[in-house]
């Protein structure tokens, strides 16, 4: 963790190591002591702690410097700094300076030299003003830093990542933030290349895709091994009661997850029907002490990772990631769950990011406080984000194609939409366009009968149902017209492709290649809770057991 910065300026070798030993010596356990032999070369380092975001407690800088004064360096470097203490060294003979540069500069003392002993003439006066300095200057950030634009796309995939993988961040927005602004410029060269991400360690990424943003961040991005006795694909409910549950039986387990842990349930706000909480719990929340559980008992959970395909034969499996390496095992789940569905709207792409958004984080939410905000869907996803948005947005109103609610939602959610004062619902109607150009800032709706109108909105959150995640097993499990996996006893009742090649019936969750399961909404004719998906990958691994002392 950054510490604060004391620098020391002098043009003097013997002075500056001096007064750098003085400071190393009283304050060198709680602030970073920094050293520079010209103005000039101090402003480089200002401009490297502005780039790295860190901040600087006291400026003690030679008066009598040859290219650039203390007083010059002060008015420069405030600019960057205007909270820090400032101190010059001065000779007797330049005190009319120091007294002049308390009005030009703000300068809060000046040190005649020399300041021996440091006991009666140094630590005091620096020991007060850092005191000073400490109560009315907020503690540093020290975690990672987003620095972006509210409306960029890429600014809220970054965030979204981070949220939904619980990496506490501060977002920093350079148009509302000078000092964000210029700690981008300093570390870009002057750029403004959006968004940058910054880290504790003084590092930074610009730009980055969620998988270098994952193992820089501290997520496992890699397997520790290249064979495993199982593999889970998908880290949501199912894929996570596979884990632990495979994990705590002595199985090598690894979980391969492409977003984050949690899956749709770790994007639900509040779910308040999970056996267990009675006051409901957040999905994120759900997701982070499922991945802990699994964690410790030994699975690896693979974040930010994809599959492009899987192989199997009898003795073994194989995973291709979408790095194009490959992972083996001995028995694989598929606990993939669903993808999201596009609104059918032309041009709504744009704005995705920008306004107009799948799921609804709180750290979206917040931003539209007071405003006018659309939810569209009537399934519990969208009633649950309802009621969180209701809480900051000044009107929410929930948009469903049928004629009521409670069709799709469940009734506890229903009731509590219509004990809320600033939540609306329209009926019977649907998106047909979207506005703004940079910024959702409306909608158009159009009624069953066919009557259109425009909603000033600030967002737009959507829920309009998903498809299986399977398309990369086309061809190799049996699948039925939607893309849900056939499992089971249903793989010789009706007319699955591939056919279930073996004497022995499936077992019950194990698809049509012997030794691959399925589990959770990915499955066909399942039922779509939370709690549903959670058994069914623990009762996967009792299976992969049965599977694996037949091999």
């Amino acid at each position: 963790m950054a510490k604060p910065t004391i620098l020391a300026v002098d043009d003097d070798p013997q002075v500056l190591e001096a007064v750098a030993a003085d400071l190393r010596a009283r304050y060198g356990g709680d602030y970073r002591i920094l050293q520079a032999s010209s103005g000039a070369e101090a402003l480089a380092a200002v401009e490297q702690l502005v780039g790295r975001g860190d901040v600087v407690a006291v400026f003690l800088v030679d008066q009598r410097m040859p290219a650039m004064t203390g007083t010059e360096f002060l008015l420069a470097a405030r600019q960057s700094f205007p909270d820090a203490k400032k101190v010059l060294l001065t000779a007797y003979a330049d005190t009319e300076a120091a007294i002049s540069a308390i009005n030009e500069v703000g300068l809060d003392h000046y040190l005649l030299k020399p300041w021996h002993p440091p006991e009666d003439h140094l630590y005091p006066v620096l020991d007060e003003l850092l005191e000073d300095w400490r109560a009315s200057v907020p503690a540093p950030y020290e975690g990672i830093r987003v620095a972006g634009t509210r409306w960029s796309p890429h600014s809220h995939t970054i965030k979204d990542f981070l949220a939904r993988n619980q990496i506490p961040y501060r977002f920093l927005d350079v148009e509302a933030d000078p000092a964000a602004r210029a700690m981008v410029e300093a570390a870009s060269g002057g750029e403004m290349t959006l968004p940058m991400v910054f880290f504790p360690d003084g590092g930074h990424l610009v730009r980055p895709d969620t998988r270098l943003l994952a193992s820089k961040a501290g997520l496992q991005v890699e397997a520790t091994l290249p064979f495993y006795d199982l593999i889970v694909i998908g880290a949501g409910p199912a894929g996570l009661g596979a884990a632990v549950y495979g994990a705590s039986e002595g199985l090598r387990t690894a979980v391969i997850e492409r977003e984050a842990t949690g899956g749709q349930a770790g994007t639900s706000s509040r779910i308040e029907n999970y056996l267990g909480f009675p006051a409901g719990i957040a999905g994120v929340d759900l997701a982070r002490r499922a991945t802990a559980q699994a964690r410790k008992f030994g699975a690896e959970i693979l974040t930010a990772v994809g599959v492009d395909s899987i192989t199997a034969d009898e003795s073994a499996k194989r995973v291709r990631l979408s790095d194009g390496t490959e992972l083996g095992c001995r028995a694989l789940v598929i606990a993939t769950g669903m993808t999201i569905r596009r609104l059918p709207v032309e041009g709504h792409e744009r704005l995705v990011g920008a306004g107009v958004y799948y799921g609804a984080a709180p750290s979206e939410a917040v931003l539209y406080r007071g405003e006018p905000v659309i939810v569209v869907g009537g399934a519990n996803s969208a009633g649950q984000a309802s009621m969180m948005l209701s809480r900051f947005a000044g009107q929410v109103t929930i948009l469903v194609r049928g004629d009521s609610l409670e069709a799709g939602m469940s009734q506890y959610l229903v009731d509590q939409i219509r004990a809320t004062d600033n939540i609306d619902v329209m009926l019977g109607v649907e998106v047909t366009a979207v506005g703004g150009e940079d910024h959702l800032e409306s909608v158009t709706l159009r009624s069953n009968d066919g009557t259109e109108t425009v909603k000033e909105a600030g967002g737009l959150f959507i829920f309009i149902g998903a498809r299986p995640h399977s398309d990369f097993l086309a061809g190799v499990v049996a699948r039925n017209r939607q893309g849900f996996i056939i499992t089971g006893p249903d793989l010789l009742a009706g007319d699955a492709e591939p056919k279930w090649p073996l004497e022995r019936d499936p077992y019950l969750l194990e698809t049509s290649v012997p030794g691959v399961f399925a589990a959770g909404d990915v499955r066909a004719d399942v039922v779509r809770r939370v709690a549903s998906a959670v058994g069914q990958g623990a009762v996967c691994v009792s299976f992969v057991h049965r599977y694996l002392e037949t091999v």
